[in-house]
């Protein structure tokens, strides 16, 4: 699954290493020699001739410095470097190295949208001691986004609800799932939600994991919860076919477990 490794510890404040490792993005892409996809070295970094206020800390993978920038362009340190997704690189990563670059690239997203106050557009400066801008003038603080959303497995029986989001870019049958509204808490957001998609109503809410997935700064609390009444009426807006899956029907096939959706389906698919 898409996660930091248990060697990682994150740092608030820069570092000088010689060779750290450089997670640097432009639109969402990351920067990577197109032979072996293997991060840019320091030479290539300083080509680039980025300003202390592009490069950022992450943080330390086991003795090594990890740290993460934003690009305005997209050009190139030197012939052999592409810019590329992070989705496109599901199963050619590394698992460390992919777990750290979903955290990177938050972290190069907030940098490179908070150069100035929202509140009265100041220029931002770093806060002492914690990953955070504060505005020098009125004060704002502006710490890192992070959208929370729920994903729920509806069981019935035998069988579970899967359905097929309209906005997927995969396409595939998947939990549903959805962001929580202001004020709302996880489990209402559920209740609210598989309500709106399908027309259901559940209960026996059971938490299953959570997962961070930076697309572009989402966090996933995924739920079981049982069927309790209803007929399926889905909102066409959000979901395009919602149907039960049970022993003798074709599932969706196996997936490697890079996203949360994949283990909840596998956790509960028949042998």
């Amino acid at each position: 699954m898409l996660q930091t490794p248990a060697s990682f510890t994150p740092l608030m404040a820069p570092q000088e290493h010689a060779e750290p490792l450089t997670f640097l993005f432009h639109q969402g892409r990351l920067l990577v020699r197109e032979d072996d996809l293997s991060l840019p070295d320091a030479a290539a970094v300083a080509q680039l001739e980025l300003g202390p206020h592009q490069l950022h800390p992450v943080g330390m993978l086991g003795e090594r410095y990890v740290q993460a920038g934003w690009v305005d362009r997209d050009a190139l340190p030197a012939e052999g470097f592409g810019w590329r997704g992070l989705r496109s690189m599901f199963g050619a990563l590394q698992e460390d190295v992919l777990g750290l670059a979903g955290r990177a690239a938050q972290i190069a997203e907030w940098a490179r949208t908070h150069r100035f106050c929202g509140a009265c557009g100041n220029p931002m400066q770093l806060a002492a001691g914690e990953r955070c801008f504060q505005c020098s003038r009125c004060g704002h603080l502006a710490y890192p986004r992070i959208s929370p959303a729920m994903m729920v497995l509806i069981r019935k029986g035998d069988k579970v609800l899967l359905a097929m989001h309209t906005a997927s870019p995969t396409k595939r049958f998947s939990p549903l799932a959805g962001f929580l509204e202001a004020g709302e808490s996880v489990e209402e957001a559920v209740h609210r939600e598989v309500f709106e998609e399908v027309g259901l109503r559940v209960h026996n809410l059971k938490y299953f994991a959570s997962q961070s997935w930076p697309f572009p700064h989402s966090l996933m609390i995924a739920f079981t919860a049982d069927y309790l009444d209803g007929e399926i009426r889905v909102d066409q807006s959000e979901i395009s076919e919602a149907r039960w899956f049970g022993p003798g029907d074709e599932w969706p096939e196996r997936i490697a477990h890079v996203s949360i959706s994949s283990m909840l389906i596998d956790a509960h698919r028949p042998e």
